[in-house]
């Protein structure tokens, strides 16, 4: 008995901590593409305008991109190597909890009281695209992605530090370690 709540605490603080981690990403890119030629940038204005987020939000991940594009040796530019364009995504997740501990002795279908409870609870789940696309061939080269929940409650420096932290943990995967 004394094994098995061990196992049940083990299992609640793990799937806690998981519950807590921030953002998961992906990448994907042309294996074609020769990354150390690229050197300038500028931003992709038809693929920014169909992101269906915020003009406020638009332009703090604009500047968190531009921002950590420098930080590589980018120069922004009129006549880029790259075009940086931007899509996102939301989704809504209901997660229905099962609590069916009930108490009582032992672990018999003859228990007392109580035998559980349901919670529902709803998150948005976020994911923005960042897509690099080559300007001369007019492709696709990289696309890096970002996923995690939104808090819809949290002020406006909190956004910005998540949306920095966000396109920070994206563009790190960039170039691509294998090319």
């Amino acid at each position: 008995m004394l094994r098995t709540f061990k196992l049940i605490s083990f299992a609640v603080i793990f799937s806690l901590l998981g519950a807590c981690s921030s953002i998961k990403v992906a990448t994907d890119y042309s294996k074609e593409a020769n990354f150390d030629s690229y050197k300038s940038f500028a931003f992709y204005k038809p693929g920014i305008d169909k992101a269906e987020i915020s003009d406020l939000d638009k332009k703090r991940i604009l500047r968190a991109i531009e921002s950590e594009l420098l930080k590589k040796g980018f120069t922004k530019s009129s006549n880029p190597d790259l075009l940086v364009s931007i899509f996102t995504e939301t989704r809504e997740n209901i997660n229905i909890h099962q609590n069916n501990f009930g108490y009582g002795w032992g672990w018999n279908p003859w228990f007392w009281g109580p035998q559980g409870m349901n919670t529902v609870t709803q998150n948005i789940e976020g994911t923005l695209f960042i897509d690099l696309i080559d300007a001369q061939q007019n492709e696709l080269v990289w696309q890096g992605l970002g996923t995690g929940i939104l808090d819809l409650d949290q002020g406006v420096d909190k956004k910005i530090e998540k949306i920095n932290r966000i396109v920070a943990e994206i563009l790190a995967k960039y170039p691509p370690e294998d090319n």
